[in-house]
């Protein structure tokens, strides 16, 4: 549990800056890329290119989330589903965009208009907060600090990090916070 997290203005401050030029130099920089992996998505597979989806960030707030689609467009017919290793609903462009994680790239806009920051836990859909935290205490402690493209529990956990791992990577991530 984090309890009340300290206030850092300051850090706050300076992370929101770093996190606005990063993510407009990322922007710039990579929208060539970008715009290659949207055509290849397209000519892969039917269905858009980007995808947004629902998602929580600080304080529970909802946002939509962008990604470049790595699944086929009926992928979750049957509902919200966590994606697996070698899951079948995966294009085989949508494999390779994964392992190297190109698929995230347009959080970059997210991470521009304020959504999200660079650094800080995975943002996760709000069917999977209520799951998750049925069973795992403190999953919804995760909320108490802005989502990140990148985060603490997936440098030193991984894709198939559980849940339960997610968050005691997370707290301490929270705990411990610093530029």
């Amino acid at each position: 549990d984090v309890g009340d997290i300290k206030k850092k203005p300051i850090y706050d401050f300076f992370k929101r800056l770093i996190d606005l030029v990063s993510s407009f130099l990322g922007i710039i920089v990579l929208s060539f890329p970008m715009l290659i992996i949207a055509v290849i998505v397209k000519c892969t597979s039917k269905g858009p290119a980007i995808y947004k989806q629902k998602r929580l960030t600080k304080n529970g707030k909802e946002f939509n989330l962008y990604k470049f689609r790595s699944m086929y467009i009926d992928a979750e017919k049957n509902g919200a589903q966590w994606a697996t290793k070698n899951d079948s609903r995966v294009t085989k462009f949508g494999k390779f965009m994964r392992k190297v994680r190109l698929d995230e790239l347009p959080q970059l806009f997210n991470i521009f208009v304020g959504h999200m920051s660079i650094v800080g836990p995975r943002p996760e859909r709000p069917e999977f907060y209520e799951e998750f935290e049925s069973y795992i205490h403190g999953f919804n402690q995760r909320l108490k600090v802005k989502c990140g493209l990148t985060g603490y529990a997936q440098i030193h956990g991984g894709y198939d990090i559980t849940p339960q791992d997610k968050v005691e990577l997370d707290i301490h991530y929270i705990k411990n916070r610093s530029l």
